[in-house]
């Protein structure tokens, strides 16, 4: 089992910026992918960014490209989404996930993901 918690959410006017924090704990050696989604109200859960593990290949949503990072700590156990230039379109409930399934699935594919956080709520003011 592995458990993820994230955090660091919050409010934020338009063009600032926050980092978010994901807590990974548990059975972590077979983690193939990890990485974040997001769902606002009445939409459905999208891919943000994502990292395959065992490659360090990250990737992106064309949304947040040249505005939002993905990174890890040295000791993996903590991933890290950093969100600059922030828009009222960004507002959402943020999600880290964790997949170990080795699935052929895209990265953005909710799919691919066996693990879940509770979510972090981001709010971006115009």
């Amino acid at each position: 089992q592995v458990q993820l918690v994230e955090s660091g959410g919050g409010s934020v006017q338009a063009g600032g910026s926050l980092r978010l924090s994901c807590a990974a704990s548990g059975y972590t050696n077979n983690i193939d992918s990890i990485g974040w989604f997001r769902q606002a109200p009445g939409k459905e859960r999208e891919g943000v960014a994502a990292i395959y593990t065992f490659t360090g290949l990250t990737f992106y949503a064309d949304s947040v490209k040249e505005r939002f990072a993905i990174s890890r700590d040295n000791a993996k156990t903590t991933l890290y989404l950093q969100m600059n230039s922030l828009k009222p379109e960004d507002t959402a409930t943020y999600y880290c996930a964790a997949g170990s399934l080795g699935s052929r699935r895209p990265w953005y594919d909710p799919v691919r993901y066996n693990y879940w956080g509770q979510g972090t709520q981001v709010t971006v003011s115009s």
